[in-house]
């Protein structure tokens, strides 16, 4: 009897949220590689894709940010009428890679929302803020 390969399911849909991941992280980090795939998406040299669309933050390489009716500020290509990536296929690492588990924390937020306002389309506004534990 063959090996059948383990499906992981998923508890949440992409499509139904706000775009949590892309609005309230103040940094998404792009390695080298990331840079080499936006240029290649726009048909740039890596220069041109790392000074149009990258900055430094401290000693980090991260997205550039832009104005956004619902969180004040969100990655560059998330389109705000959509809320989808307008790059999905040329996506940094970090964001291929998010959530690493079967289960979305703001997903869950979103849903549990809405069932307690009773309101398929309300959105609870989110913001993390990092502190040093000491």
């Amino acid at each position: 009897m063959a090996d059948t390969p383990t499906v992981n399911r998923s508890y949440y849909n992409c499509n139904d949220c706000p775009a949590y991941c892309c609005s309230i992280y103040e940094r998404v980090q792009v390695t080298p590689r990331d840079v080499r795939r936006l240029a290649k998406h726009f048909g740039i040299t890596e220069e041109e894709a790392s000074s149009r669309y990258t900055k430094m933050y401290a000693k980090e390489r991260v997205l550039r940010r832009k104005a956004d009716p619902l969180f004040g500020q969100a990655c560059q290509f998330l389109d705000p009428q959509t809320r989808g990536c307008t790059i999905y296929h040329a996506r940094p690492a970090v964001c291929r890679e998010y959530p690493d588990t079967i289960r979305c924390a703001y997903y869950d937020l979103l849903k549990f929302e809405r069932n307690q306002q009773d309101d398929v389309n309300v959105v609870p506004l989110v913001k993390i803020t990092f502190r040093n534990g000491k």
